[in-house]
C-alpha cells in the first residue's frame, strides 16, 4: 500500500521559521499530527532528504518533503452502493442517499457511509480515517466530501462551500437572510431553536420556483450549526416539506426535504477551486407539481 506523501516550497513569509510554525500553518499539521510523524517508523519530514525536528530553522525557497504514515478506517466494511461524483489521491466525493448516516452511532453501526467507503477502501487496496468534511442529517442527501489523511483535510476544511436545495412550505417570494442565534430546546437532546443566548447562525436563502403551496429554495450558509437551516426556516414561517420535527407536513413527502445540491472547494496539491453538482432530487419537484 503506497504511502501518502506531500512537498512544499517555503515562501518567503515564512522565511526563519521554525518547521513546527511552517507545518501548523502552511500545511495544516496539529500538534498531535506532528507527534504521530516523530514516532512513526514509515512517515518522515525531510528537507533535501535529511530528517527534520520541529524546532529546526526553514528558509524560503526550501522544500519540505512530508511522507505521512498509513492510518485505517476503524469502522466494520460493508458492500453497498457509492455514487461517486470525484475521486483522487486526495479525496472521495460521493452523493449521499437519504436515510444514510455519515457516521456510526449507537443504533447505526453497519448500516452508515463510513462503513460502504471502508468497504470500498478494502475492495481497492486502499486504507485510510474516514474524515468527512461535511456532515449531513441522516435524511438530507447530497454531497459529502471525504479527505484521505490528515493534511488533505486540514488544507480542504476551511475552503469548502456548500449550496443546499430545499422545498419549504408556503410561497416565498424574495430572497433574504435569517441571522439568529441557534440553541439546543429545552428538555430536548435533539431538537434546536432559536435562542438570543445561543450560538450565532447565519441562513441565505433564494426561492428558485414555487407551486400552489411550496416553494424551492437555494440556502447557504455562512456558520454550521446542526439543524440550522431546518430551525430558520421554520422558525420565520417556511418549515421544510417532510420536517415535522420543525412542523413540517407528511403529505407530500417522509423526509425533511433537504439536500446538499454542490460544493466548491480548493484542491490541496493543485490549489484549483473543485466544483461538484448534483441533481435536484425528483421527489422535491415532484412536491411543487403536486
Amino acid at each position: 500500500m503506497a504511502l501518502r506523501s506531500y512537498s512544499f516550497t517555503v515562501e518567503p513569509d515564512c522565511n526563519g521559521s521554525t518547521l513546527k510554525t511552517f507545518l501548523r500553518r502552511e500545511c495544516g499539521l496539529s500538534a498531535r499530527s506532528m507527534t504521530v510523524l516523530k514516532y512513526s517508523d514509515t512517515g518522515s519530514i525531510t528537507r533535501g532528504g535529511i530528517e527534520l525536528r520541529t524546532h529546526d530553522i526553514v528558509n524560503a525557497g526550501d522544500i519540505i518533503d512530508i511522507i505521512l504514515p498509513p492510518d485505517n478506517n476503524e469502522a466494520e466494511p460493508v458492500e453497498g452502493a457509492l455514487d461517486i461524483l470525484y475521486e483522487d489521491d486526495n479525496i472521495l466525493a460521493v452523493n449521499k442517499p437519504y436515510g444514510m448516516p455519515v457516521h456510526p452511532v449507537k443504533v447505526h453501526q453497519s448500516d452508515t457511509l463510513s462503513n460502504i467507503v471502508s468497504y470500498y477502501q478494502q475492495s481497492r487496496g486502499e486504507s485510510y480515517t474516514f474524515r468527512a468534511l461535511n456532515r449531513l442529517d441522516k435524511d438530507t442527501s447530497g454531497c459529502v466530501l471525504i479527505a484521505k489523511d490528515r493534511i488533505a483535510y486540514s488544507l480542504i476544511k476551511p475552503t469548502v462551500k456548500k449550496t443546499y436545495i430545499a422545498v419549504c412550505e408556503g410561497i416565498i417570494t424574495e430572497s433574504g437572510v435569517i441571522d439568529a442565534p441557534i440553541a439546543l430546546e429545552d428538555g430536548s437532546k435533539i431538537k434546536r431553536r432559536i435562542s438570543d443566548g445561543g450560538l450565532s447562525a447565519v441562513t441565505h436563502y433564494r426561492p428558485l420556483e414555487y407551486g400552489n403551496s411550496h416553494t424551492l429554495c437555494e440556502l447557504w450558509l455562512e456558520t454550521g450549526r446542526t439543524h440550522q437551516i431546518r430551525c430558520h426556516m421554520s422558525g420565520i414561517g417556511y418549515p421544510l416539506a417532510g420536517d415535522d420535527l420543525y412542523g413540517g407536513s407528511l403529505e407530500y413527502i417522509s423526509r425533511q426535504a433537504l439536500h446538499c445540491k454542490s460544493v466548491v472547494f480548493k484542491h490541496p496539491v493543485s490549489c484549483e477551486d473543485i466544483l461538484l453538482n448534483t441533481d435536484i432530487p425528483a421527489e422535491f419537484l415532484q412536491i411543487l407539481q403536486k
